[in-house]
């Protein structure tokens, strides 16, 4: 059986490799086929390379074939480019997006508008790579890895060697099931794909295992609470304010742990929409991980201590980019509905304000487990929210 060594190099060189004959003769096919294509291409681009002109033609010509020395040497020249050029990308995509022209000492956009050209950039980028495939939704997870005694012989999934010892020989990931050394889990790639049967409930069940498990974009409970208060609850007076029955609750927390999507949790079970809208802001205070994470949580919070109002929108948008896919999803779509409920306000009086007192706490938490630390961010946690609900459009 092939022995894979995993590889302990995972930086990127800051220096091209030797180039070998085998990979000469490769350049040279793959340049060939090149040149077919541009012969036959009907679209042309104008590209601006450094150097002199005749340098340029030399470099770029497809009638000539790159050397080793002409290829080292375009490659440093590549990234002089790209280095001297990076202060100004961001502004050249703008006004690509915004269809103006950039002059030579660049052009000043107004602030809201350059952040709202920019946002649709990247959550255009963003939500492109969640609807690559309309039936699988490629999420990154890594293994939930534990200590565990194999019973008979065992071999590492990862290296293929023999997992030695009487106890303790390696660990399983506990979602997927992938058995390996302890030492080469730390090179297993983030590609957990959870075993449905090992998930034994939907709440309390970490938020991209779940949409995993189920081949879902986002949690069950989200979809299925909020298509039901949007049928029937949107007028509702004190919505997500008001607390329904505990027990009622907890009903229809069992009945997602036991029935999954197919839960019922129509008006002829629950009339009182308030026990729906108390189930799912229970799924999302029984997250292990909440919506936004503990890493991004800090950085939620300074970027809504800023008083410049678009300066703390735009930190706040740069933070949001940082959430991972299936929690940005989720809260994406939450913000969407809640936005909903606010263009109700003259009936159910909750304004983003009032939705962000009660979500705060529920969506964001602190790291550590103070109470003083709960407090002193509770006005920031509401800001947050209130500010994620009022420019949802341009923040996702």
């Amino acid at each position: 059986m092939q022995k894979l060594l995993p590889s302990h190099k995972t930086a990127h060189s800051s220096h091209m490799p030797e180039v070998s004959a085998e990979w000469a003769a490769a350049a040279s096919n793959l340049l060939s086929n090149i040149r077919s294509s541009w012969t036959n291409c009907t679209v042309l681009t104008t590209v601006r390379l450094p150097g002199a002109e005749e340098d340029r033609e030399k470099i770029w010509d497809p009638s000539a074939m790159f050397s080793e020395d002409l290829w080292l040497e375009n490659e440093k020249n590549c990234a002089v480019v790209h280095k001297s050029k990076r202060g100004r990308k961001r502004q050249e995509l703008l006004a690509v997006a915004l269809g103006v022209k950039v002059g030579v000492k660049g052009a000043l956009l107004w602030q809201p508008l350059k952040l709202f050209a920019y946002s649709q950039i990247t959550s255009l980028v963003r939500r492109a790579a969640l609807t690559q495939n309309d039936n699988h939704f490629n999420y990154e997870k890594a293994h939930n890895f534990k200590v565990h005694t194999f019973r008979g012989p065992h071999w590492c999934e990862y290296c293929a060697n023999f997992m030695w010892g009487l106890i303790a020989q390696g660990v399983r990931c506990s979602d997927c099931g992938l058995n390996v050394h302890k030492q080469c889990s730390k090179y297993v790639p983030n590609d957990c794909q959870p075993d449905l049967k090992r998930i034994k409930r939907v709440y309390c069940c970490d938020l991209t295992t779940l949409v995993k498990a189920h081949n879902t974009q986002r949690p069950m409970v989200v979809d299925s609470c909020i298509r039901e208060i949007e049928a029937r609850g949107l007028k509702s007076e004190g919505l997500y304010r008001v607390s329904g029955f505990t027990e009622h609750i907890e009903d229809v927390k069992m009945a997602f742990d036991r029935d999954g999507d197919k839960a019922d949790i129509s008006a002829s079970i629950y009339p009182d929409i308030n026990i729906i809208a108390g189930a799912l802001k229970l799924y999302f205070r029984d997250l292990p991980i909440p919506v936004i994470t503990y890493d991004t949580y800090s950085k939620f919070i300074e970027a809504a201590k800023i008083s410049n109002p678009d300066e703390r929108l735009e930190a706040i948008h740069e933070v949001l980019m940082l959430l991972p896919a299936a929690h940005y999803e989720t809260l994406r779509y939450l913000m969407i509905h809640l936005k909903k409920v606010t263009l109700h306000e003259k009936e159910n009086f909750m304004n983003a304000e009032n939705l962000g007192i009660v979500f705060g706490p529920t969506l964001m938490r602190p790291p550590e487990d103070s109470t003083l630390a709960t407090l002193n961010d509770m006005r920031y946690q509401k800001l947050i929210v209130q500010i994620l609900i009022e420019n949802e459009d341009v923040l996702f």
